[in-house]
């Protein structure tokens, strides 16, 4: 049987950054060059943070989405999307096995110390199901794991809603699931708290933040405070443009899936049936009750092999009159009816 022991060096990093992009990459670099024990505690400004196995496109409310400017990520580790701004707090272990022992995934040990953390503030957490935490049965912390298996090292990162914006929250996870097939594993929606709704005084995120980084530094022996190098940020922000910027990495990482949506033009009904495996439509097939002067196909055999993406499916659609091969629809209409 492993025995998880008491970290006893660790450093703690206090990154002010609210850049999503940056943040993610940040955890992969600490994860993958550094052989200490770290915490960190990080905010993001309104971003869409995806698991790693998940299908991005089904997770989202596109149109909110773009609306609102609101990034979409995908992290390195699996679990369910959630949705960050900057009332909530997302803190991050990476640690070594201890004393030859495998790396494993153990999401109450790692989140035993924000539960020690929130009583200091009498605030009473419990661990629940496989990686929540909840106060008083709602949940206010999703965790996640990626073991990095080469160095022998856990990433275990949470979120930590304290003043988040309930209803953005809600509307940027919405979409409607039957319009994708897939193998992914949806997000589980749960009743959501703010920590902060809980207080028996008012203190600001800041505050937070800071009681937090103080109870860590003084759970563990020898913690060093680190703050990142001129190489270190550079290496960081090489990493966030090549990968977690990427359209690549967001969305065509998704598994392989299935989209089908109904749709009403002036027209008439159109359904729109796409196969897509990395991000790029390999078959489509438009149905409907609508009359055409082209045929349909050569709209069908354009998309394939693009991205399913707006600005791409766009491209390709410019070069059609559309309302000739669906009579009364417009390019908007086919667009909208693919997403």
């Amino acid at each position: 049987m492993i025995v998880l022991q008491i970290v006893i060096f660790m450093l703690i990093i206090q990154n002010l950054s609210t850049d999503p992009y940056f943040n993610l990459a940040a955890e992969e670099y600490l994860l993958k060059n550094f052989d200490e024990d770290i915490f960190t505690l990080w905010r993001n400004d309104n971003a869409i943070i995806v698991g790693k196995h998940q299908n991005a496109l089904a997770e989202i409310n596109l149109d909110y989405v773009q609306k609102n400017e609101v990034k979409v990520i995908r992290r390195l580790s699996g679990g369910g999307t959630v949705f960050h701004d900057l009332g909530n707090l997302n803190f991050t272990f990476i640690t070594n096995a201890k004393d030859g022992d495998e790396v494993k995934i153990d999401f109450k040990y790692f989140t035993t110390p924000i539960i020690e953390a929130l009583k200091q503030l009498d605030v009473h957490a419990e661990f629940s199901g496989r990686n929540d935490l909840l106060i008083e049965g709602q949940k206010f912390s999703g965790n996640a794991e990626h073991i990095y298996h080469q160095k022998k090292r856990t990433l275990h990162h949470g979120t930590l809603l304290f003043a988040s914006k309930i209803a953005d929250l809600s509307a940027a996870l919405k979409v409607n699931p039957l319009k994708f097939e897939d193998k992914a594993v949806k997000s589980v929606r749960s009743r959501v708290t703010n920590i902060s709704s809980h207080l028996k005084y008012e203190i600001s995120v800041d505050e937070f933040y800071k009681m937090v980084i103080s109870y860590m530094a003084n759970k563990y022996e020898d913690v060093k405070f680190y703050e990142y190098s001129t190489l270190d940020m550079f290496e960081i922000n090489k990493l966030a443009d090549e990968k977690y910027k990427t359209w690549e990495w967001n969305f065509g990482y998704s598994p392989k899936y299935t989209f089908k949506k109904t749709s009403k033009t002036l027209g008439g009904f159109v359904e729109v049936f796409l196969y897509v495996e990395k991000g790029i439509i390999e078959e489509v097939k438009i149905y409907g009750d609508f009359f055409n002067a082209r045929n349909i196909e050569e709209i069908e055999q354009a998309l394939v092999k693009n991205k399913h993406n707006k600005d791409a499916i766009a491209s390709v659609l410019s070069n059609y009159n559309i309302s000739e091969y669906i009579h009364g629809a417009t390019l908007d209409d086919l667009i909208n009816g693919m997403f």
